[in-house]
Parts: structure tokens; C-alpha cells; sequence
């Protein structure tokens, strides 16, 4: 079991244990976030769907970011992905939104060079009580590894496949910290002996 599938598992878990639900709002990700959770056997429980916004308008137009954020700054931004987890917890009505968006290559885009994501997690208490909190991340794409006789094309393949990989980790990352961070006001459950919430 990998690390993200680990922490999807985790994720899910949490929420369900909760029963609170789970919406994802994708851009440079293109599903991948969705398609880890739906991996986990029983992910329904918690997980309602996903909205795989790639495009600029379907960011304003879908999910309600604000097209004069969009127009000024670019998708590339934490406001972007704030406003991306608000918006998709609101259309798909769940109690928790995840979003990712930046750049995975192989060019930069809005000024944004490649490596550059944010994930942004909405939720009750999420952020110390602000109700939204966004990360950046800063993904070395020459992790992913250029392999000996790889030709440029491939290894910007495999650079971009990284950088999407790592991105989903980190947005999995950011939930499980905010669900940990607000297990405190979740009534009826306490800490257990070894570190997991018990009902």
C-alpha cells in the first residue's frame, strides 16, 4: 500500500467515523485525488464526487471563483484554491471540500513556474476556525527522476506525472491534518491510547 492510498484510507475513515461526507474540486490533478478515494473499499460512505474544473470559466462559472481573481491573478493562486474547495462543497453540498490547482508542466503558466501547487481544504473549523485553509507546495519535478535514455519528452512526462502524484498527497495531506486538527469539537469521540479517534 502506498502512502496515498494509506492516507485516503485515513481520510475516509475519519469522515465516516464522523458521518461527515467529502466533495473534490480538481484542476491540474484531472481526478486523481477522486480516483485515490474511490480506490478505498466503502468510499461512498463519505465521498460524494467531484468536480474536474480545468478550464478557467468552469472554475468561475461551476465551482464560483471569482473571475476577476482569475482574470488578475490566474488559476495559480491560494485564493483560487480557496474559493475552488468552498465552491465544490457548496454545489455538491458536503461538509468537508478539497481543491487542487497549479502548474505540472512542462511550461510555467501565469508567472507561475512548474512545481508550483496549492491545495486548500473547506470544512467546519478548518484553518483554526476560519473555515478555509490553503497550502503551497513546492514540488521539484527533477524528483520524479530523469532515467538514463529517457528522450526530453519522456522525462517531462514522467516530471508532470510526479508533480500530479505529489500533489495528491499533499491535498490528502492537508485534509487528514484539518479532520486531526478538529477532532476536538467533534462530539461523542475521544482520543484512543494510541493516537486514533475512538467512537
Amino acid at each position: 500500500m502506498t502512502d496515498v492510498e494509506s492516507r485516503a484510507g485515513g481520510v475516509l475513515a475519519l469522515l465516516t467515523e464522523r458521518g461527515q461526507t467529502l466533495a473534490v474540486a480538481e484542476s491540474l490533478t484531472g481526478g486523481l485525488v477522486a480516483a485515490e478515494l474511490t480506490a478505498v473499499p466503502g468510499a461512498s460512505r463519505a465521498f460524494l464526487g467531484s468536480v474536474t474544473a480545468y478550464a478557467a470559466e468552469l472554475k468561475r462559472d461551476v465551482l464560483g471563483v471569482d473571475g476577476a481573481l482569475l482574470e488578475e491573478r490566474g488559476a495559480v493562486h491560494p485564493e483560487v484554491a480557496r474559493q475552488m474547495a468552498q465552491g465544490v462543497r457548496r454545489v455538491l453540498g458536503t461538509d468537508w471540500g478539497v481543491a487542487t490547482t497549479g502548474v505540472a508542466g512542462p511550461q510555467p503558466q501565469d508567472g507561475q513556474p512548474v512545481g508550483t501547487v496549492y491545495v486548500a481544504v473547506a470544512g467546519p473549523g478548518a484553518g483554526g476556525g476560519a473555515g478555509v485553509v490553503a497550502d503551497r507546495l513546492r514540488i521539484e519535478g527533477s524528483r520524479s527522476g530523469d532515467r538514463a535514455g529517457d528522450s526530453g519528452e519522456e522525462a517531462g512526462e514522467r516530471v508532470r506525472a510526479g508533480i500530479r502524484t505529489e500533489s495528491v498527497q499533499g491535498a490528502l495531506e492537508l485534509l487528514y491534518k484539518e479532520l486531526i486538527g478538529n477532532a476536538g469539537g467533534q462530539g461523542g469521540e475521544q482520543g484512543g491510547g494510541n493516537g486514533c479517534l475512538q467512537p
